[in-house]
């Protein structure tokens, strides 16, 4: 007889009703509670979300799923199997394929974050019959939220006079102080996930993937193994998270430094960067963005800067201190433009993952902050309006338009 699911409030505990309690291997370790990133699923916002996009049918179907399993390796498939069908699913939305499931703009990124925080739940909250160990069941969790951000879906096209640029966008994150936050940068990530870009170097070819908002999981290696198979592939890449309000910045330098600001799972960690080999870290990266051809041109109603502006500890010395023009020889970093929160650590990683591999003088690279995604005025409750939606589709727009100049004037 199958078990019956039953869950109960914002833990997501699970009750098993049957004839016989199922056994147990010696091995199985027991299924742990919901993150706090998880637990905030089951409040009203998230609900509207996933409701308004027709996205609230994605963790029951992968439930279904798990409960029609009968091994380790089936989980596994039938995990890798959803979990890509859900980035599918969020791309296909955005560029406007397939039914909107809703009336929630086609631009918005919440519905894929808040569906995989769903199915992430589920599998982390599951209890099989045949048992599963705790490490069975964190390489499901990291298949699942690898297939649904993308990280093994980056396909270019084969041939000559095709420019292949990778883009990386983020999870929303404050969400204690908004719980209806959105991330431009996911956004974009969605919109222009295997679109092609005309520009005057010929067509460039976008391919996209999104990272959390954890600092536990680029401790993990996330960001290099996500990039590292694809970056020889690459003409140009940016990094791109959400940064000030009201205008973009072309970040020029990076720093090797958490400054601890609570994550999604409200962690906070100051420390330098962990790496591997940190014997040769360096203290500072740096773009080899077009950064000025980026500032020059006209790409949208927001501003672009070039951000040269660093926090550092003098060679000698003991107090930070902000250098506006870059950091100064023998310095150690406090934080890059991109200030020390995980914006500044992608753009750390990935610009010193190019280094390692020998790609500097070749490859165009860094990092590019948008702006901050506002609400219309006086809006303090409702998920969406239509100045929020005209403020990310602008920013969308734009971040294409800065690709094109990029790859125009990356030499």
């Amino acid at each position: 007889m199958r078990s019956l699911r039953v869950r109960i409030g914002i833990l997501g505990l699970t009750l098993l009703v049957g004839c016989a309690a199922p056994s147990v291997s010696a091995s199985a370790a027991a299924a742990p509670t919901p993150t706090v990133e998880e637990q905030r699923l089951d409040k009203a916002v998230p609900q509207e979300i996933l409701r308004r996009s027709g996205f609230d049918a994605v963790a029951p179907r992968l439930t279904d799923a798990l409960d029609k399993v009968r091994s380790y390796g089936e989980a596994r498939e039938a995990v890798v199997r959803q979990g890509s069908a859900l980035w599918r699913r969020a791309v296909d939305r955005a560029q406007g394929r397939g039914p909107a499931g809703g009336d929630l703009s086609r631009d918005d990124d919440r519905p894929l974050y808040w569906a995989r925080l769903g199915m992430t739940r589920e599998v982390r909250t599951w209890e099989p019959s045949f048992g599963l160990s705790e490490k069975q069941r964190a390489a499901l969790l990291d298949a699942l939220e690898r297939t649904s951000r993308g990280q093994t879906a980056v396909r270019y096209p084969a041939g000559h006079g095709l420019k292949r640029v990778l883009v990386t966008g983020f999870d929303p994150f404050t969400l204690d102080r908004d719980i209806r936050i959105s991330n431009p940068s996911g956004a974009t990530a969605l919109a222009l996930d295997g679109t092609v870009i005309s520009t005057a170097e010929g067509p460039a070819r976008v391919e996209t993937v999104v990272f959390p908002v954890r600092w536990r999981d680029f401790t993990d290696g996330s960001v290099e193994r996500a990039l590292r198979p694809y970056l020889k592939k690459a003409d140009l890449f940016t990094t791109v998270s959400q940064g000030r309000v009201g205008r973009f910045d072309v970040e020029r330098t990076n720093g090797a430094w958490r400054g601890g600001f609570p994550d999604n799972d409200n962690v906070g960690v100051t420390e330098t960067v962990p790496v591997v080999d940190p014997a040769s870290q360096p203290q500072w990266t740096s773009t080899t963005l077009p950064y000025a051809a980026i500032v020059a041109a006209d790409t949208g109603r927001f501003p672009v800067y070039d951000n040269t502006s660093v926090t550092e500890i003098p060679a000698g010395g003991t107090t930070a201190v902000v250098r506006p023009d870059g950091p100064t020889a023998g310095s150690t970093a406090r934080a890059g433009g991109g200030g020390n929160y995980l914006s500044n650590e992608i753009a750390y990683r990935a610009t010193l993952l190019r280094d390692r591999l020998g790609l500097h003088d070749s490859l165009p690279g860094g990092h590019v902050h948008t702006p901050v995604l506002e609400f219309g005025a006086g809006n303090t409750s409702e998920i969406t309006d239509p100045e929020f939606v005209r403020n990310r589709l602008d920013i969308i727009g734009q971040v294409r338009a800065i690709l094109r100049v990029a790859v125009e004037s990356a030499v």
